[in-house]
C-alpha cells in the first residue's frame, strides 16, 4: 500500500475540494494504476480463446504494425 501525506484545498465552508500529494507519490500510483492496466490486458487476452503462432511471426506481425 503507498503512504499517502496528502493535504486538502478547501473552499471557504470547510469542504474539501482538492487533494494535494507529493509528486513522488503521485508517480507511485501512476505505476502501480500502469501495472493494474496491464494485468488486466493480460487477464482479459488470457480469456479469450487463440491458436498459438511461431515466434517469428508474431515479431513479423509487430514490426508491420
Amino acid at each position: 500500500m503507498i503512504e499517502l501525506h496528502e493535504q486538502y484545498i478547501t473552499d471557504e465552508k470547510g469542504i474539501k475540494k482538492a487533494v494535494v500529494i507529493p509528486v513522488s507519490e503521485w508517480q507511485k500510483i501512476v505505476d502501480e494504476l500502469e501495472e493494474l492496466e496491464d494485468i488486466r490486458a493480460y487477464d482479459e487476452a488470457k480469456a479469450k480463446p487463440s491458436d498459438p503462432i511461431l515466434f517469428e511471426d508474431a515479431v513479423n506481425e509487430i514490426r508491420k504494425g
